[in-house]
Formats: C-alpha cells, structure tokens, sequence
C-alpha cells in the first residue's frame, strides 16, 4: 500500500493507527521528525513507519520515503468514511433535464437544477444546491449545504466542506461607492479534479470567462476567493485568506492564514507567503517572505525584530533629544560651544 519494506516481524496483525505515545499491541504509527526519534525507545506500537536509514533493533519498522505520506494514505484504508448506499432519496428534488447517476448518493432534501449532471460515484448531503447547468464530476463529495450556483463545473474527487459556495457574484460595480451600477457576472467557476475546499469558503463567478481553481489545491475554511482568480496547481491556503479580483496564483504556492491579495497581481510558481501578510504588487517565483509591505523572509525577519526593539529606541531617543535640549541651553547662555 505504501511502498515500504519491513525491517522485523512482517506476520504482525495490524488493528489500528494512533499518535506514537498511545499506540498499543496491535497499533501502526509514524516518526516523521527527529525530535520524535528517541521515543522509538518506549512506544509500545506494533509496527512503526520510519524513514529511510532509522534503525531500532528489536522494533518491527516499515521503511518508507516519507512516513507522514504513508500515515495519510493509510488512515483512509484503516477509516474509510461511510457516505451511505448509492441512489437518489425521494425527498430530494431533482428538476426535469437534470441527470443524476444511479450510481450516485442524493440525500434528502438536495435541489437539483434542470440540466445540471451529477456523475457516478458523487456524494451529495443533505441541503445541497446544485443550479442549472452546473455539472459535478466523479466521486466528488458535496457537504451538508454547499451551494453551486448555475453553470459552474465541479471536476473528479473535489470535496466542498459544509457551506461552500460556489458561484456567487464577483462583487463588480461600475463608480463604486457613488452609483455602484451593477456589473453582470456572467462567467462561471471551474473547480479542477482533486480539489478541496474547508467549511464556508466561497469562490466568485467570474465577470467573464472563468474563476479557475487548478488541479489538487487545497484551500481551508473562510477563503475569499474573488472573480477571474486562478489558483495553480498543488497551491495551499489557510484560513482567512481573501484574493482579489483577476489575481494569478502559480503552481505550488503556500499561504498562510489571514493574508490579504490585490487584485490584478501575479503570485510566481512556489512563492511561499507567511500568515498575516499583504500583498500589493506582484511576487516573482519562489520567493519566500511575509509582512505589510510584503518582504523578503531576512528583510521580513528584521523588521519584525526591530518592532520588539521599538520600546528600547524610543526610551534612547527620548534621552537624546533631552541631552540636546540641555546643550542648546547651555550654548545660548555662554554663547560658547564646547564638546
């Protein structure tokens, strides 16, 4: 399953997984960083996934690239989730032109617009809304109230968190905070294959065209995600996040949670983005950093360092402009300047 090699008993009868220090018996568990090592000592875990060149005589080890990855991999096996039989509840409405495969899961209470496709395999709970023409692909799971609205594509294995809404209106409007005349949002949102969005996420139709979320990014709870927005491939975003309107994020870029995106910029492939941050221009590829104004990660680092500073320098300063003070009036009493 994950591609290792065991070093010890390879007869033992695995039952469960647990964190290291409350394995048991008959439990699989993981050391994924050196400060872990030493517990290799005392866990009483039948079999332990360890990386390559980690050695503990006596242990039953399975040797592994990376041992979180095969943790992963692993507790969907040993927990799978149960989503109920395939099939269509008669409590759901599904309007005329709409296709629902049998072999599909549709709770009660899930509405179903006229030409929207539900593939086999797709899970939708209870309170969900899919709109006319929108389309949501295989084995994709759709939580208890998730909304998506007409016209968007969902593609293969995406899971939307409880809450999720996909497709509302960008927010355009032409003279804003004068007339706000409302821009139509015509264009849709394309949610890539193995996507998954946290509890209340939203993801804005685009003004035309297509807000495009890429292939296996992952996005947690609470992002604002704004129209004609691109999110590249294996991008991750915490919490509190909120992207503009017409931002470009690459391929394989991490941010943090509570940060703040201008429209109309461009994030480089990799960029690594720490939380808290805003960024107001565009950050070329690779670039790691963070703070308002965005800097790079030692000019960042400095800054943050001389903020705990501030206090200190404030008192010096204080002492220096009171020792000019007393020589400005003592020069202006003797006329005489003697340093």
């Amino acid at each position: 399953m994950v591609g290792g090699s065991v070093v010890g008993d390879a007869t033992k009868t695995i039952s469960h997984i647990r964190p290291i220090d409350e394995a048991g018996e008959n439990d699989l568990t993981f050391i994924a960083g050196e400060k872990y090592f030493k517990m290799l000592n005392t866990t009483r875990a039948a079999a332990i996934l360890v990386p390559p060149g980690l050695t503990a005589p006596g242990r039953n080890l399975i040797v592994v690239a990376d041992p979180y990855v095969a943790f992963a991999k692993l507790l969907s096996v040993f927990y799978p989730v149960d989503h109920g039989p395939a099939g269509i509840h008669p409590d759901a409405i599904i309007e005329e032109g709409a296709s629902v495969s049998p072999e599909a899961t549709v709770m009660p209470r899930v509405f179903i617009g006229r030409g929207a496709n539900i593939e086999k395999g797709a899970v939708i709970y209870p309170g969900v809304f899919v709109g006319r023409g929108a389309g949501i692909g295989e084995d994709s799971i759709l939580y208890a109230n998730v909304s998506v609205y007409h016209g968007c594509i969902i593609g293969k294995r995406v899971i939307l968190h409880s809450g999720v809404v996909i497709g509302a209106d960008g927010f355009g409007f032409a003279a804003p905070g004068e007339a706000n005349d409302k821009i139509p949002q015509v264009g849709i949102v394309q949610i890539d294959d193995d996507v998954e969005l946290g509890a209340n996420t939203t993801v804005d139709r685009a003004t035309l065209g297509r807000t495009w979320i890429q292939r296996n990014v992952k996005v947690d709870n609470f992002v604002q995600i704004a129209h004609n927005v691109v999110i590249g491939e294996n991008t991750a975003i915490a919490a509190q996040t909120g992207i503009s309107g017409s931002t470009k994020v690459g391929r394989g870029v991490m941010i943090g949670g509570k940060v703040g995106i201008v429209g109309h910029i461009s994030i480089g492939d990799g960029v690594r983005i720490a939380a808290g941050s805003n960024i107001h221009k565009d950050v070329p590829a690779g670039m790691v950093g963070g703070g308002t104004p965005f800097l790079p990660y030692k000019e960042w680092l400095l800054v943050e360092l001389g903020k705990t500073k501030l206090p200190e320098i404030r008192a010096q300063l204080k002492k220096l402009i009171k020792q000019v003070e007393q020589l400005e009036i003592k020069i202006g009493k003797t006329g005489d300047y003697q340093p």
